[in-house]
């Protein structure tokens, strides 16, 4: 393999942990040392990120951020899509109609919120609602990185996407947890974007090793040939990822890519 890809919230950090474990750290550099490009595809922003990695710049320098609109290898920027202020306009005019709905945008790490209580991102997001700063102003620039979120269990969650992807033109949705939704310009995902850091690489589909547990990797499970779900992953991405191991909490991830790093082939059916 000369690709490693891997999501960051479910896959590699478990609920409620604020880094990833040292194992995973080091699992990660012998990847780099083996000459295996290896990175994270996230929703988070490419900011967001290096926290995680207990402030370790390096393990960003190859990442697929904000869900595919931020794409970066070696540290050069292949991709940086926006979304626009008219797609903001709409997605406003679409959360507006639906009861208990909001929007976030992001100014850096600073989550903006242009509709919505904060009791219910609190539900769904408690770690930006203390943070949330409340606006009416849609950017005229539009902005890299906006979410949308219902407090709703996981059918709500479904309809709710539905709804979006229904009402907004220009701009895709998906589900990376209960009640929270990524968006996109049209077309552009998650998937699009590992092909991107392919061709720059100059590896096939079938030299990359992806890591998943829920909707918004689905793209990047359909991309390439060596999908990987882990244990805790939804059903939908179980059932649509090639291989499968254990859960987050045990640090599957960091186990599968010491093995990869090591000439090994860690998956079985």
């Amino acid at each position: 393999m000369r690709l490693i890809l891997s999501d960051i919230d479910g896959t590699l950090l478990p609920k409620g942990e604020k880094c990833i474990s040292e194992r995973c750290a080091e699992a990660f550099r012998a990847a780099h040392a083996a000459g295996i490009v290896c990175g994270v595809a996230t929703g988070r922003g490419r900011a967001q990120v290096a926290p995680i990695f207990r402030g370790d710049a390096s393990f960003t320098e190859t990442a697929i951020a904000t869900n595919g609109l931020q794409v970066y290898l070696r540290g050069t920027v292949l991709c940086e899509k926006r979304i626009t202020h008219e797609n903001l306009v709409a997605m406003r005019a679409a959360i507006a109609a639906c009861p208990g709905a909001g929007l976030l945008y992001f100014e850096g790490t600073t989550p903006m919120m242009l509709e919505g209580a904060r009791d219910d991102l609190a539900e769904i997001m408690p770690s930006y609602a203390p943070l949330a700063v409340e606006t009416d102003e849609v950017p005229a620039q539009g902005v890299s990185k906006a979410n949308c979120f219902l407090n709703t269990d996981d059918a709500g969650t479904d309809a709710f996407v539905s709804y979006l992807n229904e009402r907004v033109e220009g701009v895709d949705f998906d589900t990376p947890m209960r009640g929270y939704t990524n968006t996109m310009p049209a077309g552009w995902n998650k998937g699009e974007a590992v092909k991107l850091l392919c061709e720059q690489v100059g590896c096939g589909l079938d030299e990359v090793v992806v890591f998943g547990d829920a909707g918004n990797d689905l793209t990047m499970f359909q991309a390439v040939e060596h999908s990987v779900a882990v244990a805790n992953a939804t059903p939908e991405a179980a059932q649509a990822a090639r291989w499968h191991i254990g859960p987050c909490e045990d640090d599957a991830v960091a186990a599968a890519i010491e093995q990869l790093a090591a000439g090994a082939w860690p998956f079985e059916r």
